[in-house]
């Protein structure tokens, strides 16, 4: 589910209609359309006030699909110190199968961004692709899905850090959604 599709339903269980639920934020009506629409978000505080109305925790509020634990973990690296070798293509690969050798499997994935309607419009205006290029230029980071000890964890390897966080649900390697995102398995497989 997403935000506004969460932020909907605790709105309705708590008995309450947009309008009373704005009165109660001293927000407009408009903003809580906006919101349980996924056209917007609310500010920190707006968010804060909500999760007290409505009974709900800011986690639920705010972990899309439900597919993320809050086990993370981050750590430096210093990607030229890697080699490319054997099945890895470049040095975020060896880095990620450094990480993880003793995992049952990696795969590399393919990040793609999920556009709302205006932006596909945008992108369909100013010239196709040019929205997820620029999605990739701001993130030039790899994204990879490890399986290890019954787990599944989606690690994020940049210039920096590997940044690994653990999967609450199972999720199908060959696609899944992940906040504004579509990942699917890349070509090859590291292990």
């Amino acid at each position: 589910m997403t935000f506004g599709e969460k932020l909907k339903k605790a709105r309705k269980e708590a008995g309450l209609s947009q309008v009373q639920f704005a009165e109660k934020m001293s927000v407009s009506r408009s903003a809580i359309a906006k919101w349980e629409s996924d056209k917007g978000m609310p500010d920190v505080n707006n968010l804060k006030m909500m999760s007290q109305l409505l009974g709900v925790s800011l986690d639920y509020l705010l972990d899309e699909d439900e597919k993320l634990s809050f086990n993370e973990t981050k750590e430096a690296i210093d990607l030229d110190s890697f080699e490319v070798a054997g099945k890895c293509r470049d040095k975020k690969d060896a880095a990620c199968y450094s990480r993880y050798s003793g995992a049952d499997a990696i795969y590399p994935l393919i990040r793609r961004k999920r556009m709302r309607t205006a932006e596909w419009i945008a992108d369909f205006l100013a010239g196709p692709g040019i929205i997820q290029g620029a999605d990739y230029l701001n993130d030039a980071s790899a994204h990879y899905l490890v399986e290890i000890g019954g787990k599944q964890l989606l690690v994020n390897v940049s210039k920096d850090f590997i940044i690994s966080r653990e999967l609450a649900n199972k999720v199908d390697p060959g696609k899944f959604y992940f906040g504004n995102y579509t990942f699917r398995k890349a070509t090859y497989q590291l292990i």
